[in-house]
Order: structure tokens, then C-alpha cells, then sequence
């Protein structure tokens, strides 16, 4: 990992040298130039930032986070931005490029509240659970963003940090933050009372993106793969998660948009069940139930109503 990171500092000072300009750009109209990780923490930024930033995203529409690598260019791109707003321990190669931007780098990390590990369940995954392919992302689930709760506190420390670094708009900042942290509240309400009473507590997931949700709604997840979208459940794992499907009446198996849907069609029709898709929101594609992140959790609320029997 050290020699990746000096690899990438040379290639990023190489394009500095050339001459590469593009990173400076956003900032000729005064706004600020923010490189956001992936696509909640750049819908946050967006929305908290309004008219005063210039927002990109370094996972590319379509990608899988996970597995994000940094070109050069982005390397170089996220030296040059005002800021750096990423989660640590999710993405390997943003976690070093952070090193590299030093002080301008904002791990949203501490307001997530990360603290929820996957929970050590009868389907014992293998040794590919937690690290695809050399991307260990730890025993700690990152994905908080699927409690609109945990969002929130993160959107009031996007917040803090646009006005800590832009104090002339800061009013602003915290109004925008208001503003949606308010609409996060009223997508919490609604999920609480929708996902309330439901004949199925198990929720069946393509990977372990769901323990937030889980933890506060009311479910209890089972998934096909880790906390990598991309590991390889065992055989056995497999066939422990379709007897537990069909002992517990399980009506649906959920896919996700990102990554094929295969093991999870092969688990449900073994299992006698059906494929509903459940989105991580970890990216948003041409095949997501909604424009934004809002708009994507509610369809995600109807389809959980219907799989898990909700009333």
C-alpha cells in the first residue's frame, strides 16, 4: 500500500507539472470545489452546498464503491479541491488520497455513529465476508446512510465543515442542512409507521449493506454475501441460507442494482421464493427506482412493505 500511495503522488505531481488544470476550474466562479467519495456523501454535500459548490464524485454513475481505484487524475483532482468529503475505512484508495490531501480531507466517519457489526449468524460466509478482492473494510458495517437518522447527523457535520472553511455562506450551509435533515425526518417517520407490523422480520439481502436499516426498523438481516458486494458465499453457506428460507416461510430474496443478480435469483428459486431489488444506494444507475436518494429509500419502503408482509 505504500508504494501504491508514492506511485500515485508521483503520477498526480507528474500531471501537476504538465500543466492539468482541470481541478482549478470549478473554483474560477468563486464556489468551492468539493470531491465527494461516492454518491450519498456527494448528494449531501450538494444539497447542503447549493449555488456555492462545485460537487464531484469519484465513484463514476454505475460503478460498484467498493472497489473504487483512483486514477491519478482524481489523486491529483482531490489535492487541488477545497475538500475532501469521504468516509475512511470504506474505500481503500480514498483513504490514502486523504493522506495526500491532508488538510482539506473530511472524514464524515465520526457523526455516522458506525457502530453496529455484522452479527455472527448460522450462514457463515467463508473467509471472503468482510474482503473482496484485498478490500478489507473491517468488522464495522459502514453503511449508515440507510438510517436516514445517521444521515442526518452527517448532513449537519457537512454543514459545520462548508461553514468552518467558507464562513461567508455558512448561514446558508446550515439552512440547506435544516432544510434536508427535516426531509430525513419525515422519511424516518414514514418508514417507522410503514415498516411497523410485518409478517417477516428476516430480510434476505444480496450483501450486508442492510444492518442500520435492520437495526432500526425492526428486521433482522440475512445476507447472501459479506459486507463486499463481490464475495463468493461458500457452498455450504449457500445451502444454509436456502434451508433457512424455506423453514422460516421466507417469501423474498433481494438482488440489488449494482451487481449481478444471479446467487441471489439461484437462492430464491431454490428456496421457493421470489427476487425483489433493494437498493444499497451506493450509486445511483439508469436502473434505480428514483433521481435521488430520497426518492430511492421510498421506493425501497414499498418494496419492503410487500416482501416482508407489511400492513
Amino acid at each position: 500500500m505504500r508504494i501504491t500511495r508514492i506511485v500515485l503522488a508521483a503520477s498526480a505531481a507528474a500531471l501537476a507539472l504538465a500543466g492539468c488544470g482541470a481541478a482549478d476550474e470549478g473554483a474560477a466562479d468563486g464556489r468551492l470545489t468539493i470531491a465527494t467519495s461516492f454518491y450519498p456523501l456527494q448528494y449531501a454535500t450538494q444539497q447542503v452546498g447549493g449555488d456555492h459548490v462545485d460537487v464531484s464524485n469519484l465513484t463514476q454513475p454505475g460503478a460498484e464503491p467498493h472497489d473504487l481505484e483512483l486514477t491519478p487524475k482524481q489523486v491529483l483532482q482531490t489535492t487541488k479541491a477545497d475538500a475532501l468529503v469521504y468516509l475512511s475505512g470504506f474505500q481503500p484508495s480514498v483513504d490514502d488520497a486523504a493522506k495526500e490531501a491532508d488538510d482539506t480531507a473530511f472524514d464524515v466517519s465520526p457523526f455516522a455513529r458506525l457502530d453496529l457489526e455484522p452479527a455472527e449468524d448460522e450462514h457463515d460466509h467463508g473467509d471472503e465476508a468482510g474482503d473482496h478482492e484485498g478490500h478489507d473494510h473491517g468488522s464495522v458495517d459502514p453503511h449508515f446512510w440507510l438510517d436516514p437518522t445517521r444521515y442526518a447527523d452527517v448532513v449537519d457535520a457537512i454543514a459545520d465543515h462548508l461553514a468552518t472553511i467558507d464562513p461567508s455562506n455558512a448561514g446558508d450551509y446550515r439552512s440547506n442542512a435544516k432544510a434536508l435533515t427535516t426531509d430525513l425526518g419525515s422519511l424516518d417517520s414514514d418508514l417507522t409507521t410503514g415498516l411497523r407490523d410485518c409478517t417477516s422480520t428476516d430480510l434476505v439481502t444480496g450483501h450486508t449493506a442492510f444492518g442500520y436499516f435492520a437495526d432500526r426498523y425492526g428486521f433482522h438481516q440475512e445476507s447472501v454475501s459479506g459486507l463486499s458486494p463481490g464475495a463468493e458465499p461458500s457452498p455450504t453457506a449457500l445451502a444454509d441460507l436456502i434451508a433457512h428460507i424455506k423453514e422460516h416461510k421466507i417469501t423474498t430474496v433481494y438482488a440489488e442494482t449494482l451487481v449481478p443478480a444471479d446467487v441471489a435469483e439461484t437462492i430464491a428459486r431454490d428456496g421457493g421464493a421470489k427476487v425483489a431489488v433493494l437498493d444499497p444506494i451506493e450509486g445511483l444507475t439508469d436502473a434505480s427506482a428514483g433521481s435521488d436518494y430520497l426518492e430511492v429509500m421510498r421506493s425501497n419502503l414499498a418494496t419492503v412493505r410487500t416482501g416482508q408482509g407489511c400492513a
